[in-house]
């Protein structure tokens, strides 16, 4: 059996790889519940963002300023697409925006590893998240406890803006009924033009905070966009509640199956999928009847 402390240990790291994974799972049920797209690039986003704070701490040397180039870079090129391409597929059918959606995930890609090579490389991490915190009797490494920090707060403005102001209401407003909106004289394009660009900003902004955890290369933007959809589907499409809830649920079952077989963890993550799709196929969280 595990030791209390290696329990407390891969709790918090459960705790810590899930919030990360809300925070990226926002971006994507957003903009599938505002948009109706189900974006394939959203995994090549957050590559985009971790691989921009790559080059912006290479020549700043600042943990911070990666973050905000990470962030308005993922930020631009969300715009991009979505102005350039995407738009021309909002009245197309399901399949044909998940074939441009990948599409766009394997150019984003190949671009990154044309720019930097197939080598794994990765960010220091900041001197201020240098060591250990001392919980009780647990040693455990400030970085990650303050990742945990950064993706809750981060995740609690985003709600703030979702609930909290005029243009959440709109964009819940969207997810609700596009149309209807329309009708009142709001600039649904626009909405989704902003929305699409947030979406992409909060993928590449975790991308970069996850960065000092874990190994840049080309292809982790395929791990995430995998447990990515997951999380959604946990915690119901369309549903900012649900994606923290999925969220912490998936980083709790891959950090603890780990402990006792880390062949295992993606399978009882899976597992758990799957039992959500047949007894609540709308997610934790989600509205019954929503497509």
């Amino acid at each position: 059996m595990p030791s209390m402390s290696l329990f407390l240990s891969q709790l918090f790291n459960g705790l810590a790889t899930g919030l990360l994974l809300a925070l990226i799972s926002t971006g994507l049920t957003i903009i599938y519940g505002t948009l109706g797209v189900v974006n394939f690039a959203h995994g090549a986003l957050f590559v985009v963002g971790s691989y921009a704070g790559f080059t912006a701490y290479g020549m700043t040397e600042s943990f911070l300023v990666a973050i905000v180039a990470g962030s308005l870079v993922a930020l631009v090129v969300g715009l991009i697409v979505e102005r350039g391409l995407m738009r021309q597929y909002y009245g197309r059918p399901p399949e044909d925006q998940i074939l441009v959606t990948f599409g766009i995930g394997i150019i984003l890609v190949e671009l990154v590893r044309s720019i930097y090579g197939g080598i794994s490389l990765s960010i220091p991490t900041p001197e201020w998240g240098q060591g250990v915190a001392h919980i009780g009797s647990l040693i455990y490494p400030l970085y990650r406890l303050q990742a945990l920090g950064i993706a809750a707060a981060t995740l609690a403005l985003l709600y703030y803006v979702l609930y909290r102001t005029s243009l959440g209401l709109i964009v819940r407003a969207g997810i609700e009924d596009a149309q209807m909106v329309n009708a009142l004289g709001i600039n649904v394009k626009r909405t989704f033009l902003l929305v699409f660009g947030l979406g992409a900003m909060a993928a590449g902004y975790a991308g970069v905070i996850d960065s000092p955890i874990v190994t840049l290369s080309p292809d982790m933007g395929h791990r995430i966009l995998v447990d990515s959809f997951v999380v959604v589907v946990i915690g119901g499409v369309g549903s900012f509640p649900g994606a923290i809830v999925g969220g912490i649920i998936a980083g709790e079952i891959l950090s603890l199956t780990s402990m006792f077989n880390p062949a295992y963890s993606h399978v009882m993550l899976f597992v758990v999928m799957a039992l959500v799709l047949i007894f609540r196929p709308q997610g934790l969280m989600g509205q019954e009847g929503r497509e």
